[in-house]
């Protein structure tokens, strides 16, 4: 019965892949249904993750609807026209960080067409800049101290008494996250400058679309700030600093708040929320603009894909969970990369890094993988890129006019995943080494 309830699972997050967009929650919940029907029990809905992630984009939606995006953007622009040379490095540096901060993906979408304009107006290449920016930002989630996956991974290990704690996970996850997307990122400018394979001018598709006038001449797009653009940063910036902060203080290796009268989640959505008030009201934000600004529509969009996709998850594994601890317990627990190589695969076709951490390190912990090896493997969540559906990805090729960054013909062959992989796993790699140290 469980090769049957996992055909049927793969089977709906195929369909749910070519639908695309929301079309995933729905393929989910189909799922779900179809395996109630074969005799399984549904699993927990992932509610908790999917506040957690609501509470986010509910700030981030309010800070770029008083122009505080804007204004982010107007510093990347600053940033990477001053250092045009390093753009392959600054470029995921910048959507490394935004991701980081806001714990949302979506941010990093205003980041792209600026880095395609420094790339034309230089002579560079944008396809490798734009995909390890990418992967520089869907590994940014697994740092951010207030990401959902975050919260959820570090909840699990308290709870479970695993002598791991919210300071030592992101004591892992953000420099390993961090020097994985920066040393691909090194190696791979390197790597293009060794092979002169940097310079635009010589991309035979770039020379074609140049000579039919369908590659927009470069320009630099300084965009107008609102009143409340840099306060309605400093406010984001400091919910995510009391949100951490206070995180900090109530864990279990600090203690210094013995009782909390709110958990780290708590806490979590009652800053964020107080937030995106302290937005409308300081910087005189109208909350009509909330819901039609882009990282609302695509947020909510990817909270309904957790629903149904994690939902989906959770229910195989649930179900089973006593056929994989008998077994594939022994085999998982002592091949750490055959855990990590599992987390990669399935977190490509569960599309959130949020969804993935729910749906399998909970067995992980519970079949017996060392506490270690799943902190370390945490990175791997961010596989993401592997499939051509992805919307950071259609993103970067659709803002791409020059036509140097191309899916290809066959499903795999795209730009994205050789550098994806190579950032993935020197995070898992730095992940082993650091988890050696911390705990």
């Amino acid at each position: 019965m469980i090769l049957i309830h996992f055909l049927v699972m793969l089977a709906f997050i195929i369909i749910g892949a070519k639908i695309g967009g929301i079309g995933v929650a729905f393929a989910g919940g189909a799922g779900v249904l179809t395996l109630a029907l074969l005799g399984a029990t549904p699993g927990d809905l992932p509610m908790q993750v999917i506040v957690f992630i609501m509470v986010v984009i509910y700030a981030a939606s309010a800070m770029q609807a008083a122009g505080g995006l804007d204004y982010l953007v107007n510093l990347t622009d600053r940033l990477l026209r001053a250092h045009p040379t390093y753009l392959a490095i600054l470029a995921p540096l910048v959507t490394y960080t935004l991701t980081f901060m806001a714990s949302t993906g979506q941010v990093s979408f205003a980041t792209m067409p600026v880095i395609v304009e420094v790339a034309k107006d230089n002579n560079i290449r944008p396809t490798r800049s734009l995909s390890v920016a990418v992967a520089g930002s869907l590994l940014g989630i697994t740092a951010s101290p207030i990401s959902a996956a975050v919260v959820f991974l570090s909840t699990q290990l308290e709870d479970r008494q695993t002598g791991w704690t919210f300071i030592d996970l992101i004591l892992v996850s953000i420099p390993a996250t961090f020097l994985g997307t920066m040393v691909t990122a090194v190696i791979f400018m390197l790597w293009d400058k060794a092979r002169g394979n940097d310079t635009l001018e010589d991309v035979p598709e770039y020379q074609r679309r140049l000579a039919e006038g369908k590659v927009a001449a470069p320009k630099r797009e300084v965009r107008r700030l609102r009143p409340g653009a840099k306060l309605s940063v400093l406010i984001f910036v400091t919910a995510l600093v009391v949100v951490l902060t206070y995180s900090i203080l109530i864990s279990e290796k600090i203690g210094i708040i013995a009782n909390p009268v709110m958990d780290a989640g708590q806490c979590r959505i009652a800053v964020m929320l107080a937030a995106a008030g302290m937005i409308l009201v300081l910087c005189r934000t109208s909350p009509k603009e909330i819901p039609s600004s882009s990282i609302f529509r695509t947020g909510m969009n990817a909270c309904a894909c957790i629903l149904g996709v994690a939902w989906l998850g959770t229910t195989f594994m649930s179900n089973h969970q006593e056929w994989i601890q008998t077994h594939l317990g022994d085999t998982i627990s002592g091949r750490p990369w055959l855990f990590a190589i599992i987390v990669v695969v399935a977190s490509s076709l569960l599309y959130s890094q949020a969804a993935s951490t729910k749906a399998l390190f909970p067995t992980a912990l519970a079949i017996g993988v060392a506490p270690a090896t799943v902190v370390a493997c945490f990175p791997a969540t961010s596989s993401l890129f592997i499939l051509p559906t992805y919307p950071t990805l259609l993103a970067a090729v659709d803002l791409d006019d020059t036509g140097s960054t191309r899916l290809g013909r066959r499903f795999f062959d795209h730009p994205f995943l050789i550098p994806g992989l190579t950032a993935t796993t020197l995070s898992v790699v730095f992940g082993f080494a650091l988890s050696a140290i911390v705990v």
